[in-house]
């Protein structure tokens, strides 16, 4: 049996508490590096930020997902999606395997809400195929997402091998839990967490999680387990809490 593939998915709210009165980035990186994942899909990471810079003095020298990768995960991969005067922000991929290409794909649905996909092929070992590894963070309107869906679909058809391994996870703001058969349907995807406990995950908000905004989709892999991360630790870090997965690709 090839071992399991471990993943994480988390939106950091750009490593800052809520009503963004502390910097909690530092414990979001110990959080993270206890999970022992893989990879990590990460959304909402601060690339830079000047004022911010100079406010908090925990704020990192390095960007945030350099920082959080922090020698554990060799590789990693920003897509800079929000630009504004005084810094960046956007979606991040950290690995423990080598990163042989990526690119950010701007999907940004109107001029208002700057929203990106993050695509990396992924060298991982006992797999015949490059892992393909996309994160995003989908648009806050319904017709919005439903554009970008309609983009991720065609990426996916042009770049990805029927046959090659896929692991989609992020934050789609999919509040009415819309995507899942269309992705089925069309891509053969699996939601994780569907499969395994019957319902997406609920985490948002992190301290009383309502709404399953959080997914992990797959194709090519059975999935072993899946986690919620809930739990005083974690609700302080985000206002989304993280979601784990240990896959076996399938033969």
């Amino acid at each position: 049996m090839k071992p399991a593939l471990r993943i994480a998915s988390y939106n950091i709210h750009k490593g800052l508490s809520f009503f963004n009165r502390r910097v909690v980035l530092h414990d979001v990186r110990d959080s993270l590096m206890g999970l022992n994942a893989d990879i990590v899909f990460l959304q909402e990471v601060q690339g830079h930020h000047a004022h911010r810079a100079g406010r908090f003095d925990a704020w990192p020298a390095k960007p945030q997902h350099e920082f959080l990768a922090g020698g554990v995960w060799s590789e990693f991969a920003y897509g800079k999606n929000a630009v504004y005067d005084h810094g960046h922000h956007g979606n991040a991929i950290l690995s423990h395997y080598p990163i042989l290409s990526w690119e950010n794909v701007d999907i940004s649905a109107h001029a208002f809400e700057s929203r990106g996909l993050l695509h990396c092929e992924l060298d991982v070992p006992d797999m015949a195929r490059p892992l393909h590894a996309i994160c995003l963070h989908l648009a806050l309107n319904e017709a919005g997402r439903r554009k970008q869906i309609h983009q991720l679909s065609e990426r996916i058809r042009r770049m990805v091998p029927d046959d090659a391994p896929l692991i989609i996870a992020g934050d789609f703001n999919d509040w009415r839990q819309r995507t899942g058969r269309y992705l089925a349907e069309e891509l053969g995807l699996r939601e994780v967490f569907e499969t395994a406990h019957g319902r997406p995950a609920r985490s948002f908000p992190a301290a009383l999680p309502l709404f399953t905004l959080d997914r992990i989709y797959v194709r090519g892999f059975d999935i072993a387990s899946a986690h919620v991360l809930h739990g005083q630790r974690w609700r302080r870090l985000s206002d989304h809490a993280a979601l784990t997965a240990q896959l076996r690709p399938q033969a």
